[in-house]
């Protein structure tokens, strides 16, 4: 993976330590944006802004991210058994449609926090070989566990950008 040129992130340097870390500062992280409102303007209304066709709201920006570490959790896990995964391509942009009719602030922002946690503590769990097994990124393209956790930690830090973006769209600024 190269450097991103939206966000600025950049995984040349990076690490499975600073991965870990980083994946699971991913839950406190999200949780200001998505609990902490300005005085006197409706929170809920605002993160199920969208600010156009084709742009999630805050609230389903952050679900995806919740979605993609849980999803990469049972990649990883299945790496670890030696099994394959049931669906290779994940169509992320139906998940979100599916969910967002229901999706609650608080619930997303636990759900988030816990797949972090989870992806966290299994990422911190492997060793040095384990980080190498083989495993299907989200597109269905194959790739170590090092470029799963990669690419997990770019979607949050990507889309914590993107989190703020919709929000400012939404307050008018």
């Amino acid at each position: 993976m190269e450097r991103c040129n939206e966000c600025g992130f950049d995984p040349a340097d990076l690490r499975p330590p600073d991965m870990v870390v980083a994946i699971r500062s991913f839950g406190r992280r999200y949780r200001a944006p998505l609990t902490r409102g300005l005085a006197g303007e409706d929170l809920d209304t605002i993160v199920r802004t969208s600010p156009g066709p084709g742009v999630w709201s805050a609230l389903e920006y952050a679900a995806h991210v919740g979605q993609v570490f849980g999803e990469f959790d049972g990649r990883v896990r299945a790496a670890l058994a030696g099994t394959e995964m049931d669906d290779a391509v994940v169509d992320w942009e139906a998940r979100v449609a599916a969910a967002s009719p229901g999706l609650d602030r608080e619930a997303v922002t636990e759900g988030l926090d816990d797949a972090a946690d989870t992806l966290g503590t299994t990422l911190a769990e492997l060793n040095a070989d384990e980080w190498e097994l083989p495993t299907l990124t989200g597109r269905g393209r194959e790739g170590p566990v090092t470029e799963l956790a990669v690419i997990a930690v770019h979607e949050g830090s990507h889309h914590l950008l993107d989190v703020g973006r919709v929000l400012r769209a939404a307050r008018g600024r």
